[in-house]
């Protein structure tokens, strides 16, 4: 069984967030296979947290989108979680960073990596 190329993402990424991500894994090394794994995990303050890094692996549960040069992995699991979110990146005067807009969760912690 392979992933899943979906015609629908999961999850959107923001104009800003493909650059600095593709940016990132330029940076990283040249493995056409890496790509941003986005996942929900336990924990956090609000009850989960959300997981972000560079994966050279796809499973075969996997959700898998490219958005321009980005591949976009998201395990099963984190999927129902991330259905309809959009990641973003903002670099302002306030400071730089990735954030996630997603309307699945009913209420966030100040630090906004852990919602519920």
């Amino acid at each position: 069984m392979t992933a899943t190329e979906t015609a629908t993402p999961i999850l959107t990424l923001s104009g800003h967030a493909i650059t600095k991500v593709a940016q990132l894994i330029a940076d990283e090394a040249s493995d056409e296979q890496l790509g941003l794994r986005v996942a929900v995990k336990a924990g956090g303050c609000s009850g989960f947290s959300y997981e972000m890094f560079f994966d050279p692996e796809t499973n075969p549960d996997d959700n898998v989108t490219t958005f321009g040069t980005v591949l976009v992995k998201v395990d099963a699991a984190s999927a129902e979680h991330l259905t309809g979110a959009t990641l973003n990146y903002s670099d302002g005067i306030q400071g730089a960073g990735f954030s996630v807009e997603n309307p699945n969760a009913q209420r966030s912690c100040g630090c906004g990596q852990s919602f519920s």
